[in-house]
Formats: structure tokens, C-alpha cells, sequence
């Protein structure tokens, strides 16, 4: 099977690994977006699944609008392909370019359509408090993520996982997802079935004021926001930017799901019911472990932050830095 390869980030990199190593499949070229420029040494960097193209000695065509691109629309064409695989390419496909394989183009989307189309389905799939989430292969359509479903995989979310941790268990889901989908399409195995459109939620592009902490929230609100857009959100500390990476909501709810060491903790928590605390403020400080911060509802504890300019730290090496005491209160982000 001759395909083509459309993706950007490092969560199709599995997926193109698993092409390229079997024998069935013959990998032609690889469409993906142009070089950015980072951060530090503001240098062009390619995107992983360039790096890996090259280094599998493919053709890497980057094109800054693919419909509009005579030459590359013209490639594509001239390889005569039998599928396009996409994955998180980062740009919809024309219908010029939808029929242009001979057995279709196929797309693998981080989440159990049609629940979370769009453009970050790992993130706000933990945002919301799912508790499985999942891979679909698509015949891809003129919509977002809107095309007839192919296969579906399901893996339990954890407490503690945050979108780089579920982001990497999904990439390899779906690799293994896509290779059996192709295998079963050129065998006429699968019947497309129709999504209920009726039945689909939305994850739109993160925005900035999506980062921003507001302690007047729950416990669990808060938790899933900072995993789901891990590792960006922001309260303030000390009249300065804080970056809160990782937490845990120390609730009786919750308690079972956490680590040894953090049940241990919690259970050996004073008694705050009494206490009168203001939604951001420390009400406690766990040795070894970190602050425990009132909220809207509930206690969070920060188990990893940064400090602007700083390395993330655990959130005990937090306490002893800052000499964090009980009584001080975090801003809201901004």
C-alpha cells in the first residue's frame, strides 16, 4: 500500500514509525507544517515528523497553505497514491486533495468521536473530567473531524495524568490503531460507519485566558485544568507570575486514586473543617510533600511549580525556597 504521510507534532511520530518498519505499507512522502521559530535562540526548528522524515531519507514537502500550493498539490498528485494518512497535520484538506488516493484518506483523532472534534481533544477532554478517552480512525471529510468512523480504541484516564502523559498513550494507540485500520480497509473488512452529529461536543484551539487559575473554583476543577493544559497554567505568588504544573485533590473522594505517600499525607491532615480559609490561601503545609491550598471547594495540593525563569520544582523544594508559610494566599492568574 503507497501512502502519504500528512502530521506535524510528536504525537504522529509513532504512528509514521509504525508505517515505515512494516512490510505491507511503502511510505512515499510527508507533508507537514513549515519550520518555527522557539523560544530560546529563536532558531527555525522542524517539526518532529520532518526530523523523522528525514532521517527515513523521505521527500518533505511544508507548504504554508497546502490548498493553495500549486507544487505540492501537483506532487501529490503525480505519486498516485492509494491512501493519505493524517495526523495532527494541523490543516484541513481540500476536497481536491480528499480524492486524490484511490482508497481513501484516513485520519487518526485523539478521542471517541464524536465527542471532542477539533484541535486539542486530549487537553480538554481532561479540563472536563473524562475518565476514558480514546483513538478513532476516520474517513476524512470536508468538515472538521466529521468523516464516517473506521475503528476505535479505549484507555482509562488517571487521576494524575496530565496531557503529555495521556498525549504519549495515545500516539502509540493510535499507531497500532491506524496499521490494523489500513490492513482491514484493503481487505474491505470495515464498514464506515456515520457519526451522530447530534452527539458531538467541541475542542477548540487553547487560548490564553484558558491558562489563568481562579482559586474560587473546586478543588477538581482546578486539578483538571492544570493537567489538561499542562503544563501552561498560571496563578500569581508573591505579586509574580506562578506556574502551577502539577496538583492533587486532597478530598475523600479523591483519596483512593492517589499514590501511597499522598493517602498517607492525607490522612494525617489536621482537622480544617473549622477552619474559615479564603479560596487561594495555605492552610497547611505537609512536610515532604507541599502546600495545601483552600479553594472554591476543597483542598488542592501543589505537588509541582514554577517560578518565573526558574526550573519546575517539586512542590515541597517550593515550601523550603520561598519559606511558604500557612496563612499566605495565591492570586488568581492573569
Amino acid at each position: 500500500m503507497k501512502i502519504v504521510f500528512f502530521g506535524t507534532p510528536q504525537f504522529a511520530v509513532p504512528t509514521l514509525e509504525k508505517l515505515l518498519k512494516h512490510s505491507d505499507f511503502q511510505v512515499l512522502a510527508v507533508v507537514t507544517q513549515p519550520d518555527k521559530r522557539r523560544e530560546r535562540g529563536n532558531k527555525l526548528t522542524p517539526s518532529p515528523i520532518k526530523t523523522l522524515a528525514i532521517d527515513a531519507h523521505l521527500p518533505v514537502w511544508q507548504p504554508e497553505r497546502l490548498k493553495k500550493n500549486t507544487q505540492t498539490l501537483t506532487n501529490l498528485k503525480e505519486l498516485d497514491a492509494d491512501v493519505f494518512v493524517v495526523v495532527a497535520y494541523g490543516q484541513l484538506l481540500s476536497p481536491k486533495i480528499l480524492d486524490m488516493p484511490k482508497l481513501a484518506c484516513v485520519n487518526v483523532h485523539g478521542s471517541i468521536l464524536p465527542k471532542y472534534r477539533g484541535a486539542a481533544p486530549i487537553q480538554w477532554c481532561l479540563h472536563n473530567g473524562e475518565l476514558e478517552t480514546g483513538i478513532t480512525t476516520m474517513l476524512m471529510d470536508v468538515g472538521m473531524d466529521t468523516g464516517a468512523m473506521l475503528l476505535k480504541a479505549t484507555t482509562p484516564i488517571g487521576l494524575l495524568d496530565n496531557a503529555q502523559d495521556l498525549a504519549v498513550k495515545l500516539a502509540e494507540i493510535g499507531a497500532d490503531l491506524l496499521v490494523e485500520t489500513l490492513l482491514k480497509l484493503e481487505r474491505q473488512e470495515i464498514e464506515p460507519v456515520p457519526q451522530e452529529n447530534s452527539e458531538a461536543t467541541y475542542a477548540p484551539l487553547i487560548q490564553k485566558q484558558d491558562y489563568a487559575l481562579d482559586w474560587s473554583r473546586s478543588a477538581i476543577q482546578l486539578h483538571n485544568q492544570i493537567r489538561g493544559f499542562y503544563p501552561n497554567c498560571i496563578a500569581t505568588f508573591r505579586h509574580q507570575q506562578l506556574k502551577i504544573t502539577a496538583t492533587a485533590p486532597f478530598d475523600f473522594d479523591y483519596v483512593h486514586e492517589l499514590p501511597q505517600k499522598l493517602q498517607e499525607a492525607y490522612h494525617k491532615l489536621p482537622d480544617l473543617s473549622n477552619k474559615v480559609s479564603s479560596p487561594g490561601e495555605v492552610v497547611s503545609i505537609v512536610k515532604g510533600v507541599g502546600a495545601i491550598v483552600q479553594t472554591g471547594i476543597g483542598l488542592l495540593l501543589l505537588r509541582e511549580v514554577q517560578l518565573a525563569g526558574k526550573r519546575p520544582q517539586s512542590g515541597w523544594d517550593f515550601v523550603n525556597g520561598t519559606r511558604l508559610t500557612v496563612g499566605e494566599v495565591f492570586g488568581n492568574g492573569e
